[in-house]
């Protein structure tokens, strides 16, 4: 074997695939190595700190070196360390965390199913769907409808479900069976003259349009973000679902919240399901379930849900699904202790404390000359990059104008993420207001020295 060197970064470059990553790029950059993390900052190997502005991936909720999630899960590895739940199998974990998300869901929900991931968990509602109408003698009625630049996780099924064209192309997906309504970004698609008010009921109109065309009969379910995330950090309008779930009982067609971002404090309430009165039959949940200290993720059903998969696996024999690791012992002991730091410490209650200071210095940027559109609700935000203020023209996508911005952000000490041009910010939930003046100031830096670049190559016409 040639010899690659002993640096992290050469034996990364050598021999680790990287996910969301251009890989020919990563072959001359090479990775950004992140020795440690302590509060809302990590340390990579040259000991240089950073804010982590997305609390990882949208998930490290409690932030990093949690003694409490430490040592819950060292206690189980040492009690348990691992069984499994096929075969009328238990373990007190899973069963104590199954009560507990029942006991806190956002509406009534009956049972807990457990999955290593958001992406599983997406995935799985695919297939209870499919045989929730199995067992209802419902065969046709299996068409899912999720939104453009809805993010659903990676898997066969649940990427099918996302609507970003980067995990469709050269992967033949979407899947049959898998539809793809209108994104309910105001700013972007709202209409000359048309008040968000308007939009959200043009948005619910297209989607009966879209339900109607298809036939009722063939569709059985509609999935959705509270908050869209990876596509964007879009927000719907306020009365948006409100319009939404009426058309989705007129045809009786379930509706799937996807809590996997919003969850658990995210948008100032536990979930993304009450700061916008869902009122969902599944909800999926993952990341800040463990603040993301180990892979879990959850899929909870409604009592009516639940009966038809008794039936059906008394039908068949057994309910055939499962994974090796679903509800895993030490991950469910992780689980069970962040939900208790987050009642204890009254997260959602700091939330609501700090989020107007993260909103409001975000919102300071809005008269920048880069800025388009900054929104966001609670501890998630978005700041939409265009290189024209007046007409919304955004730059050509092969400048990886985002891009720019998250590098010099990192090189001013904080890590946030673009999608497309979109800065998206996402911060551990127990950061402080003094933090979150920080990160407003280390981002407003790098929005500098990203128009600083922009005006030098004549990029865009500044105002």
């Amino acid at each position: 074997m040639t010899n690659v060197g002993n640096s992290a970064a050469s034996r990364d470059k050598a021999f680790y695939l990287h996910p969301y990553t251009n890989l020919k790029t990563h072959e001359t950059v090479g990775p950004l190595v992140i020795e440690r993390g302590s509060g809302v900052h990590v340390f990579d190997d040259s000991g240089k700190s950073y804010i982590e502005g997305m609390a990882g991936l949208w998930c490290t909720s409690l932030g990093f070196g949690e003694e409490r999630l430490v040592e819950a899960a060292a206690r189980q590895m040492r009690k348990l360390p691992f069984y499994h739940s096929f075969g009328h199998k238990a373990h007190d974990p899973g069963i104590d965390l199954a009560e507990a998300l029942i006991g806190m869901a956002p509406v009534p929900m009956s049972k807990v199913f457990f999955t290593s991931s958001g992406s599983e968990a997406n995935d799985t509602v695919v297939k209870l769907v499919w045989y929730h109408n199995n067992a209802l003698g419902r065969p046709n009625k299996k068409k899912i409808i999720a939104r453009q630049k809805g993010y659903h996780g990676v898997t066969v099924a649940s990427a099918s479900l996302t609507g970003l064209p980067h995990l469709h192309r050269d992967f033949d997906l979407p899947i049959a069976g898998i539809l793809h309504t209108d994104c309910p970004h105001f700013y972007r698609y709202g209409e000359d003259g048309e008040t968000e008010e308007d939009f959200a009921i043009r948005m619910a109109n297209q989607l009966e349009q879209l339900i109607l065309a298809e036939g009722p009969d063939t569709i059985a379910a509609f999935i959705a973000e509270p908050v869209m995330g990876a596509g964007g950090v879009i927000v719907p309008p306020a009365s948006y679902f409100d319009h939404i779930q009426p058309v989705l009982k007129r045809y009786d067609i379930l509706f799937i919240a996807d809590e996997v971002i919003c969850g658990f404090g995210r948008t100032g309430s536990m979930f993304g399901s009450q700061t916008f009165n869902l009122k969902p039959d599944i909800i999926t949940v993952a990341k800040a379930l463990s603040s993301a200290y180990l892979p879990i993720a959850a899929v909870m059903i409604s009592e009516p849900i639940y009966q038809t998969m008794v039936s059906q696996s008394e039908k068949i024999g057994t309910f055939g699904h499962g994974y090796t690791y679903s509800g895993h012992p030490v991950s469910a002991a992780v689980a069970l202790e962040t939900l208790k730091i987050y009642q204890e410490r009254d997260i959602v209650g700091h939330v609501r404390s700090v989020a107007p200071t993260l909103q409001q210095g975000l919102r300071r940027f809005a008269d920048h000359p880069l800025v388009g559109e900054v929104r966001g609700v609670g501890l998630i935000a978005g700041v939409e990059i265009v290189a024209d203020k007046v007409t919304k023209a955004p730059f050509d996508p092969k400048l990886a104008i985002g891009g720019h911005v998250a590098r010099f952000a990192q090189d001013h000490g904080l890590i946030v993420r673009a999608m497309g041009d979109t800065i998206g910010f996402c911060p551990p939930l127990v950061i402080t207001a003094a933090e979150l003046d920080d990160l407003v100031d280390r981002f407003g830096k790098a929005l500098d020295a990203t128009l600083a670049m922009v005006t030098e190559k004549g990029l865009a016409a500044v105002a």
